[in-house]
């Protein structure tokens, strides 16, 4: 009976726990800080006053963070689909591996020149602060609609770059020391696992794919588990095969993501749940390998404010600043973007791999990485709305629908396509009656603005915004994308 009650204690302070965390998204929103950062917090806080929790190891901090990173990168992918990807794949390729290897070049002489620290050590704390991080940036942005490109380049990068940056320190961890000789050899592993992960994230993405289209299974529920249990199928795959398991999640996410097939939109809400979940898992395990004590000391909490600032308004600025130049954004999208780089939970893991790699001082290399996150997030993220209205940047807040109209269909319907009416196309302002650049017998089925169904009819007034379902014959698909999202549509 004891054990009944002890493991009744267990369940109530975790549920606890994971309730306070969810409500700690609403106070983010109220504070205006990303919610990861109250969830971190919490625990180090939890960690420093109740004698009872204990840091966990490093391999069991890896291993829980790397299961949350494959559901957060999945989700990612899926959430930027293949359709988005495409039109900003060179820019998002160019920041996500190259940038990544400036950055890193660019701290670690910061590191190095600025705090002291030998050579090596400082290439693995600009490693590990390097990449930014889907977790923050998709928490900042997600409840955000930001018009252009910009925003698909920050979820891209964010996701391209913490394979990259994980890639690299695993392989400068396992080599210890700089050479030209390792310097080969860790370029040699980097490109192995980037290729490997690519490969596996496109065939294996098109695999899934081809799987959720003509293999039904029998219950609803079972879609999404079958999703999931192919997200970590291929990490294993990219994994035994020397690649990198979190690029190929995150490919296939993207192969995955505007496709359509059976019960599409009930596998995105799951691994949309799965991914917040994994957030607060994530950062509360990362929470607890932090010690307040240790970041309070100058010779921490200095030189990871001076590595913070100049990382995020020189280096970054510097590198990711060129490298946008062919990017087809405008001045002002190019500032947002170098802007916005965030860095969260990959940052601490990677940080974490310093304290298992027998480099001297490594307790406090990891304390100024954790400031580091500490000044991104509570700088940078913080003010991404106020930069974003400062340069201009169309951005708007994506209000709660909690409530859905649809109709369950036995077949695939052809010809029916779910639009949204963006600024400047030529559906913008005008009547379904003035649209007489729709192709002949397509026709709007019904509309929603702002959460509610609006009545149709040829006097009906379009605006950007709104959402419309709208039938046809399937050849006519991309002329009514061009009517209703291309801003050149006329």
């Amino acid at each position: 009976m004891s054990d009944a009650i002890d493991f009744g204690w267990l369940v109530l302070v975790v549920s606890s726990v994971g309730l306070a965390a969810v409500l700690a998204t609403r106070i983010a929103v109220r504070l205006r800080v990303p919610a990861p950062l109250l969830v971190l917090a919490a625990a180090a806080i939890a960690l420093a006053v109740v004698p009872e929790i204990h840091t966990p190891s490093e391999t069991s901090v890896e291993r829980l963070v790397s299961v949350a990173l494959v559901l957060i990168l999945f989700d990612g992918g899926m959430g930027i689909g293949w359709r988005s990807f495409r039109t900003s794949a060179v820019p998002i390729g160019v920041v996500g591996v190259l940038g990544t290897f400036l950055t890193t070049a660019g701290v670690a002489a910061v590191v190095h020149y600025g705090v002291g620290v030998d050579w090596f050590p400082a290439l693995l704390v600009a490693t590990a602060v390097a990449p930014t991080d889907p977790a923050v940036v998709f928490s900042v942005l997600g409840q955000r609609e930001i018009s252009g490109r910009s925003g698909t380049i920050l979820e891209g990068e964010s996701g391209a770059n913490d394979p990259v940056g994980i890639a690299l320190m695993a392989s400068l961890i396992a080599a210890g020391a700089i050479s030209l000789d390792v310097a080969g050899r860790v370029a040699g592993e980097f490109g192995l696992q980037l290729v490997v992960g690519t490969a596996v994230g496109v065939l294996g993405g098109r695999l899934l794919l081809w799987s959720m289209r003509h293999v039904p299974l029998p219950g609803e529920g079972m879609y999404p588990l079958r999703t999931l249990a192919g997200a970590f199928a291929l990490y294993g795959v990219a994994a035994v095969a020397h690649g990198s398991g979190f690029l190929a999640v995150f490919v296939a996410g993207i192969v995955i993501g505007d496709a359509r097939a059976p019960y599409k939109r009930e596998v995105e809400h799951f691994h949309s749940g799965l991914s917040s979940l994994a957030e607060i898992v994530a950062f509360v395990m990362l929470g607890l390998t932090v010690r307040i004590g240790d970041l309070v000391e100058p010779d921490v909490w200095v030189p990871g404010v001076l590595v913070g600032a100049v990382l995020a308004f020189v280096v970054r600025p510097l590198v990711v600043g060129p490298l946008l130049a062919r990017s087809g954004l405008n001045g002002r999208e190019k500032r947002f973007v170098v802007f916005a780089g965030l860095k969260g939970a990959v940052p601490i893991l990677l940080g974490n791999f310093l304290l298992v790699s027998g480099v001297a001082d490594a307790q406090r290399l990891y304390g100024i990485v954790v400031v580091v996150v500490l000044f991104s997030v509570l700088v940078q993220a913080s003010l991404v709305p106020l930069v974003a209205r400062w340069l201009q940047i169309p951005m708007r807040e994506v209000e709660p629908e909690p409530w859905t109209l649809g109709v369950r269909l036995r077949d695939e319907p052809n010809g029916v396509l779910r639009l949204t009416v963006r600024p400047g196309a030529l559906a913008d302002g005008r009547t379904i009656a003035e649209l007489d650049a729709m192709p002949e017998g397509s026709w709007v089925s019904f509309v929603v603005r702002g959460g509610r169904l609006v009545p149709v009819g040829g006097d009906t007034a379009l605006q950007s915004g709104d959402e419309a379902l709208i039938l046809g014959h399937p050849d006519d698909a991309p002329v009514l994308r061009q009517v209703f999202e291309d801003p050149a549509g006329d």
